[in-house]
């Protein structure tokens, strides 16, 4: 009897939210962002951006760019600003997708 409710309550939290928690999603939150790494592109996509200021930063640290300054939101939807990375100074943009344009 003891073998049977323990089968029961498994196959009960098995087809429950216990399994449903696992949405298989990675990495970011935003389901613009398809995983957690900054990807570098030739020119920055267009569209709004959901990222906050605070979160834009981040990502650029994530890509390894120190010293974040000026960092504002354009009329393209993206953040820009200026950082430095090996060394060289740059203007950064990230797009609402999560890549970044160095220039």
């Amino acid at each position: 009897m003891k073998r049977m409710i323990m089968t029961v309550v498994g196959a009960a939290l098995a087809t429950t939210g216990a399994a449903a928690q696992s949405s298989g999603q990675s990495g970011s939150h935003n389901p613009v962002v398809k995983d957690g790494t900054a990807h570098h592109v030739a020119a920055p996509a267009k569209g709004r951006s959901s990222f906050t200021e605070d979160q834009a930063k981040g990502r650029l640290m994530k890509a390894g760019y120190t010293d974040i300054t000026d960092l504002k939101g354009t009329r393209n939807g993206a953040w820009q600003g200026m950082a430095m990375k090996n060394g060289k100074k740059m203007t950064v943009t990230l797009d609402y997708k999560g890549n970044v344009t160095a220039r």
